[in-house]
């Protein structure tokens, strides 16, 4: 288990000026309107928003998020109702900076993102979010708050809606090049993060410079932004999860109550270090070249370099739990091993030790071309194309991987689920009681995420008084691809050699102190530098070879593209003091899924490298459903609204999930695979919500939903012969792929 302490201050100072023309000579005027800025005008405005929707939605405008200390958008939205935040993709652990949004509970795959209405392509810097672990959320770390207008968060479902969001759909707004009041406007933040954890205190940097015509027909704006972050994780963790004593296991035979009971596999004192710099900037444009058109072009861009070293000293309960029985007085608990105390054998290993260096990046970009068009009184067009592209690379991983605590002996407490375990080991855990070394890893993987669009919306509006307000109709196409690859690395050669004397440092002082518990925390570990130089000195980097001899790892690719046409019709309604909108939309999707599937015998093999054989696999699949929504809304007072809302939804499965080839860890044998043949998620939503608004700011809701989920991706197990880079050859790995 581990507990997060990191803790974050931020301190900005905003510069803002504005001008504009002006006659030399003044007149007074009669002041017509009132308009409240600042924090409270922009909370006001934000209910007014939620309060005059059709549907249930909630909104966060451009002064709510400049007047908090928020990192990136997500970190805006976490005070929302029913919003959740994660600081994490897969299992790389917490941070203090959200990374993922879902809704009510759900998966963030479920919950769906876009920037002005278009999807946005996403990577992410972890190695396993790269290729083993890739959902279909959006990374939040790439996206700066400073680059929002608002975002409007919708629960309930339209059919004017891109599909995709099951739960729900967040929608960030930017800033329009038009819409600002004067004709120059340049604003410049400054501020400071506090990581007490780190000790370290980063800047954050952000500007904008509009300008727009005094006709207001032509504006541009250019953003800014440079931020950087140091983090610290000090944790204890149980990486593997728990591990099974065999029926037939020597601890079994003299010690037969423990058949079938679970271990800790791993119980480790983590720490974890990351250096993030995040820099990128938006560019806007937008033309009038008539009243009743505009024409905009949208360009954002977002890299974050993002090296991290993560240092797990752990004690190795699964290589010794089915070969050695504890001493007596151990307990079993609920099927599980909770007190134990193994003395030390000699010629075991009872603690290992991970050290893990990674280069890694993150990018983001998009590219939008907008045309908004008033054709006459009644009817209203808007057209948008664009592409967008997200990476994630890490091109080098540096690992060491070494045993120690030889005939030392282990123990364990346990102590339930709110409290750190107790464990230590016994034995030489210093450099020198290292009994072996291994590596794996200094390999390229990388993501890539890309997807080209085109959308044609139109409303029709009726003004002669009736009940029906407005039509809106209009189509989409999207040529989605989402890929993994990793088609080089190297071969290590003698680095231990040049490893075991190399410079060493400690953690820090007070380690994981805030958790509490007694586990192991005065360690050392090697230095990055010293083990980047050796890993590099003593490996041959293989690239451009796509053979038996080269490092083209076939089993960590596989590549799953989207074709999505949809349409949809929705009409609008209005009575007195009622209104709302129905729709339906149709969604035709064809998929291609490829990835590899190891072989054991090479006659079978369409490819094969040092990692081993695989055969080529490729699947098609073909979805198309209407998708019906209904949203009504009641002003039964002038303070009191009632909503009501049903529809149906539908996500399609993670890209791993459908696409990922079989994978392993060498230290637990576990692993996971994908199913090319898994089903979209299907949910069947009802809706209602009572909001009283008993002051310009002041909101009290209650409400109540329903989601009916089918063909929700759940897990099974079986055992796949996969390659170990630890053993080179084929082992039995056994973790549920999706089912």
């Amino acid at each position: 288990m581990h507990r997060r302490t990191l803790l974050s201050a931020a301190i900005v100072s905003c510069l803002a000026f504005s001008a504009h023309a002006q006659d030399a000579n003044q007149t007074a005027t009669d002041l017509d309107t009132v308009t409240v800025t600042g924090i409270r005008g922009s909370m006001e405005k934000s209910l007014d928003t939620k309060r005059e929707a059709n549907s249930r939605v909630e909104v966060v405008t451009a002064e709510d998020v400049g007047k908090l200390p928020a990192h990136n958008v997500a970190d805006t939205l976490q005070r929302l109702p029913g919003v959740n935040i994660s600081s994490s993709s897969a299992d790389e652990g917490g941070f203090d900076e959200a990374d993922r949004v879902s809704l009510r509970g759900t998966s963030p795959s479920l919950t769906q993102t876009l920037i002005n209405g278009h999807s946005v392509g996403s990577a992410d810097w972890f190695v396993l979010s790269q290729g083993s672990n890739v959902g279909r959320s959006v990374s939040y770390t790439l996206l700066p708050s400073e680059l929002v207008r608002s975002v409007e968060v919708n629960k309930s479902s339209q059919a004017k809606l891109q599909d995709g969001g099951t739960t729900g759909t967040v929608n960030i707004i930017t800033r329009k090049p038009l819409e600002f009041a004067n004709q120059f406007t340049a604003e410049a933040s400054v501020g400071m993060v506090r990581s007490d954890q780190a000790k370290s205190n980063d800047p954050q940097l952000a500007g904008l410079f509009n300008y727009k015509n005094e006709d207001s027909t032509f504006g541009v704006m250019v953003q800014a932004f440079s931020q950087k972050r140091e983090l610290r994780r000090e944790a204890q963790e149980i990486p593997a999860g728990f591990a099974q004593i065999g029926a037939n296991s020597a601890a079994a035979q003299s010690n037969p109550d423990l058949a079938g009971v679970y271990v800790p596999a791993l119980l480790g004192s983590t720490l974890f270090e990351q250096t993030r710099e995040r820099k990128g900037g938006l560019i806007g444009l937008q033309f009038k070249p008539a009243d009743n058109l505009t024409l905009g072009l949208e360009a954002f861009s977002s890299k974050m370099d993002a090296n991290n070293y993560n240092r797990n000293f752990m004690l190795w309960g699964s290589s010794f739990a089915n070969s050695q029985a504890p001493d007596a007085g151990y307990i079993v608990k609920d099927g599980v091993l909770t007190n134990a105390t193994y003395t030390g054998r000699p010629g075991t290993d009872y603690a290992v030790y991970d050290m893990i260096y990674r280069e890694a990046t993150a990018k983001s970009n998009y590219i939008t071309l907008d045309a908004d068009w008033q054709i006459n009184d009644n009817l209203s067009a808007k057209f948008q194309a664009g592409n967008t592209k997200g990476t994630g690379s890490t091109p080098r991983q540096f690992i060491a991987e070494v045993t120690l605590a030889n005939g030392g002996g282990a123990s364990w407490t346990t102590h339930g689920n709110s409290a750190p375990v107790d464990w230590s080991v016994g034995g030489d855990i210093s450099p020198a009681g290292v009994t072996s070394f291994g590596t794996w890893g200094n390999q390229e993987v990388t993501a890539e995420d890309q997807e080209k669009w085109f959308t044609a919306d139109f409303s029709r509006y009726f003004n002669d008084g009736g009940t029906l307000s407005s039509i809106e109709f209009g189509a989409r196409y999207a040529d989605h691809k989402r890929e993994a690859l990793s088609p080089e690395g190297a071969s290590p050669g003698d680095i231990w050699s040049a490893l075991k004397d190399g410079a060493t440092a400690n953690y820090p002082g007070g380690f994981a102190g805030g958790i509490g518990g007694n586990f192991p925390r005065n360690l050392w570990y090697f230095t990055p530098g010293a083990l980047k130089d050796a890993i590099l000195a003593n490996s041959t980097w293989l690239s451009n070879d796509d053979g038996p001899t080269g490092r083209h790892n076939y089993g960590g690719e596989w590549k799953v593209a989207e074709k999505n046409f949809a349409g949809y019709v929705q009409a609008k309604f209005a009575g007195d003091r009622w209104s709302g909108n129905v729709g339906l939309r149709y969604v035709n999707i064809d998929q291609d899924i490829n990835t590899y599937q190891a072989v054991t015998d090479a006659a079978n093999a369409d490819v094969s490298s040092l990692f081993g054989q695989w055969k080529a696999l490729a699947y098609n699949n073909k979805h198309d459903r209407i998708l019906p929504s209904a949203n009504l809304k009641f002003d039964m007072a002038d303070d009191l609204v009632f909503r009501f809302a049903a529809s149906q939804t539908q996500t399609l499965p993670d890209f791993s999930a459908l696409g990922a080839s079989s994978w392993g860890s060498d230290l637990s044998r576990t692993g996971g695979g994908g199913n090319p043949k898994l089903n979209p998620v299907l949910s069947t939503n009802f809706d209602a919500n009572l909001e009283w608004y008993f002051m310009p700011r002041g909101l009290l809701s209650v409400g109540a939903y329903s989601m009916n989920l089918k063909d929700y991706v759940a897990f099974g197990t079986e055992t796949q012969m996969l390659f170990s880079e630890l053993t080179n050859q084929l082992e039995a790995y056994g973790n549920p792929p999706a089912k």
